[in-house]
């Protein structure tokens, strides 16, 4: 029997054709449309089940970060587009098999929304500023008019979010040629991530105690969903083929296992869900904290995905 090593010419620095072109840009703007979605997801929830009263940072403060969010994240993507001249051709047609198509028409529809729904408190955030005199009676009138379809936008929001968050991550996952992103786990991980950044900045800025109760249990949920979904993706790669193999060990060994366990699943879901479970059965411990930190995982997880999923490649 004759044996032979065979060496091969594949993945060379600076002479192999590769895929590294998304920085942070990407990864901020995937953060941000995830956490708008979450926010405006709640906050249309609450409105459609009357309790704004009840929940007034759900509908009321945290709603002034969506906005935002979407536009910081829009300009993150503009940056990195290399041809931003053409990005209008995004909208002449509508591709139902593009998550790219999916998510233009879904930011079109979200982002001037979530403006109308800050607007709608304009009077609420200014009390003292005199609405009802000179050109302010106008746009008096106009908040009241918004006001009037706030149900109709909640109705719009529920569907609209749930698709800007799931496809946060599906457009990483319709990369077939990057093992880590090509798995049909990235849709419903970050549409859950970015819940549950979105009920870790209602937590934040409200300013009632049983508000903050109940969306620390909402959090706590969705942590527990996340850590199930990172728990099956991980178990789907190191079961699957020789290039997934390679794709888990960034994360189970590799360059990226630090960031990724310390920063993501340690200190940005586990030590939170603690947290917060101390703080549901009677400990005193400062909501704010668990909150931050499940906002610092969830952006960090999109970093060492985005960084990540570029490494990994089929070699041939």
């Amino acid at each position: 029997m004759k044996e032979e090593l065979i060496i091969s010419g594949r993945n060379l620095p600076h002479i192999d054709p590769h895929l590294s072109l998304w920085h942070w840009p990407i990864s901020l703007y995937l953060f941000l449309g995830g956490l708008a979605a979450g926010i405006l997801f709640f906050a249309a929830l609450v409105t459609l089940f009357r309790k704004e009263e009840k929940y007034l940072g759900a509908v009321k403060y945290a709603t002034i970060i969506p906005p935002i969010a979407l536009s910081v994240g829009l300009l993150a993507l503009l940056y990195d587009l290399t041809h931003l001249w053409y990005a209008w051709r995004l909208y002449m047609v509508i591709r139902i098999e593009s998550p790219m198509s999916w998510g233009a028409w879904t930011l079109l529809l979200v982002t001037p929304i979530s403006f109308l729904w800050m607007i709608s408190y304009f009077k609420e955030y200014f009390p003292n500023w005199k609405w009802q005199q000179g050109v302010w009676n106008y746009a008096s009138i106009a908040i009241d008019f918004i006001n009037k379809y706030k149900r109709v936008m909640a109705w719009i929001l529920v569907p609209s979010t749930i698709i800007l968050g799931i496809y946060t991550g599906i457009l990483l996952s319709a990369f077939n040629a990057r093992p880590l992103w090509n798995n049909s786990i990235l849709g419903p991980l970050f549409l859950t991530s970015g819940l549950s950044t979105g009920a870790a900045a209602i937590i934040v800025l409200s300013k009632s105690h049983d508000e903050r109760r109940m969306f620390s249990m909402i959090d706590l949920v969705l942590i527990g969903i996340e850590l199930f979904l990172i728990t099956h993706m991980l178990m789907g790669m190191l079961a699957g083929s020789q290039v997934q193999l390679e794709a888990s060990e960034l994360l189970l060994g590799g360059e990226f296992t630090v960031a990724f366990w310390v920063f993501v699943i340690i200190l940005g879901l586990a030590f939170p869900a603690v947290l917060e479970i101390f703080e549901l059965i009677g400990y005193k411990v400062p909501a704010v904290i668990p909150a931050l930190l499940v906002l610092l995982g969830g952006m960090i997880f999109r970093f060492i995905m985005v960084d990540a999923g570029q490494i990994t490649r089929y070699l041939y």
